[in-house]
């Protein structure tokens, strides 16, 4: 087991009260102790619910270890039902009650409870939270959806399941309502959607759809395997995230649904693809783009950077290993080593080795750009609150090309603008001494301290790279940004070929002359 300061997966029962929060009528009793009782903070915090996850606990101390925890377990279960009267209890051990083996899910089927009781084995020492959330909503999916539970399939438009969209997942709520918008102008209806919004009785239903839709498979995609080998019902597995896996996606359906998807996709309302060729965006084309998050949304955003805005993958990555495959694949098409690690300092070491224009990537890899001086956006959980906004932001379908298209340049843009302030840093009205020209003449501006970079994401100034001298540091700078990275590494190869140590302005001005010609 290795202490770190940030994770990108909790331990698997974090993905269970995902689930159980994303759901109606559904509760969680989770054998815990004091500690591990912080669901109020995830949901309630980042993605700000206005309720409190359905989530009890058994919060045993220490003192409690020498006495009867398996009566405290039961007396929790009776308590939670007795107050809560859900229709589906789910109960489970977290990482450090696994290893008193108390067997919640006998205990509380002992009880004989007027409720549906869902037992989850949660390892917390071989599996993390996007496993618990996929686990869970499988667990409930095979109980509420027996083999010999027959399908009710009404006349009409065709039907389908959406499968994944979960409580604190990025934009899924968002891209729910897209999609359900995309398949509404397609001539199809949704029938569930699950487990986001979901009760017992729609889970039940699931079977009475034409086919599924599985739009995240870290959680939804053993749900979805069940549902073919049992119940026979097919799935469309292209994710819909830029303009064309939006458009394969559309034509995948149109085909389990037998209708013509041509209205569909003449009614496209997207402006990446015109955006992205438009004058404002040419300067962007070409710039080196590094990639990390979960593998659905990583070999998305690969997708789209290099097929719809021109940009050039230098690498990529996720965090989740059971979708290693996925990864391995996406990065052998870009041509790039796949990075497949939950250690951050792994992927700190590869953004700082590449030099990457822009990197794509989750909350953590906000933190490392920052402190690289790199522009950065999201694209995956893990993430903060801000990244859960009070507006319409999809990712996927075509508004949500549209919203990669903004959320991906700009960054650039904005850091060309700091560029620019930064060309004119001794103009008499730009220099750092003077005060912000709109709060007027004699404005002292506050003094900025230099914070040592100890991991945190409060750096003032990037450290300065070894082998530098202050001056050639200051002159690098004054390079664009979209083009210092480049400058940086052609001129440190410069250096080594030319056996120079350390590298002054002579250095700097030589090499730009040797690359010049």
């Amino acid at each position: 087991m290795q202490l770190a300061v940030w994770t990108y997966e909790g331990p698997p029962h974090v993905g269970a009260m995902r689930v159980a929060t994303a759901m109606k009528g559904v509760h969680l009793v989770l054998h815990a102790p004091q500690g591990d009782t912080y669901a109020d903070l995830l949901f309630t915090m980042i993605e700000r619910r206005s309720a409190r996850p359905p989530v009890t606990y058994t919060t045993f101390e220490g003192r409690d270890l020498g006495s009867d925890t398996a009566t405290l377990f039961k007396r929790t279960v009776a308590d939670a039902h007795a107050r809560f009267q859900p229709d589906v209890l789910l109960v489970g051990a977290s990482c450090t009650a696994e290893l008193i083996q108390d067997d919640p899910g006998g205990l509380a089927e002992a009880l004989r409870l007027p409720a549906t009781v869902v037992p989850l084995e949660l390892p917390s020492y071989q599996r993390k939270e996007h496993w618990g959330a996929a686990e869970t909503f499988y667990r409930l999916v095979r109980t509420l959806c027996p083999a010999e539970r027959a399908a009710v399939r009404l006349p009409g438009r065709p039907r389908a399941n959406l499968l994944g969209p979960c409580a604190l997942g990025f934009r899924h709520r968002d891209d729910v309502e897209e999609i359900r918008k995309l398949l509404d102008m397609l001539g199809v209806d949704v029938n569930v959607v699950a487990p986001l919004g979901a009760t017992a009785d729609d889970v039940a239903r699931l079977p009475d759809a034409n086919f599924n839709i599985l739009l995240y498979p870290e959680i939804g995609a053993e749900a979805a395997r069940w549902l073919e080998q049992t119940h026979g019902m097919p799935t469309v597995r292209t994710v819909p995230i830029g303009v064309g896996a939006t458009a394969e996606f559309v034509e995948e359906v149109a085909a389990l649904a037998g209708i013509d998807p041509t209205a569909a996709l003449d009614a496209a309302a997207s402006r990446l693809p015109w955006w992205s060729r438009s004058v404002d965006s040419n300067y962007l084309t070409g710039k080196r783009v590094f990639i990390f998050g979960d593998a659905t949304h990583a070999v998305a955003a690969a997708r789209v950077a290099a097929d719809e805005l021109g940009f050039e993958v230098v690498g990529l990555g996720c965090y989740n290993r059971e979708f290693a495959r996925e990864v391995r694949t996406a990065a052998e098409r870009y041509g790039v080593k796949p990075l497949i690690t939950d250690d951050h300092l792994e992927v700190e070491d590869a953004i700082a080795a590449l030099q990457p224009e822009l990197v794509l990537g989750t909350q953590m890899e906000r933190h490392i750009a920052k402190r690289l001086r790199i522009p950065c956006a999201v694209i995956s959980s893990p993430a903060h609150v801000q990244d859960f906004p009070a507006r319409h932001s999809p990712q996927m379908g075509f508004e949500g090309a549209n919203v990669l298209f903004d959320t991906w340049v700009h960054p650039l843009v904005m850091g060309l603008e700091e560029h620019l302030l930064a060309m004119f840093r001794d103009d008499p009205e730009f220099h750092d001494e003077a005060g912000p020209s709109h709060l007027g003449a004699g404005h002292t501006p506050p003094v900025l301290t230099v914070v040592p970079d100890t991991g945190s994401a409060m750096v003032v100034e990037a450290p300065v790279v070894a082998g530098w001298t202050p001056e050639a540091e200051t002159e690098l700078k004054k390079i664009p940004f979209f083009v210092r990275g480049k400058a940086r590494r052609n001129t440190e190869a410069f250096a080594a070929q030319q056996g120079i140590a350390r590298i002054d302005l002579a250095t700097l001005y030589d090499a730009k002359a040797f690359y010049g010609r």
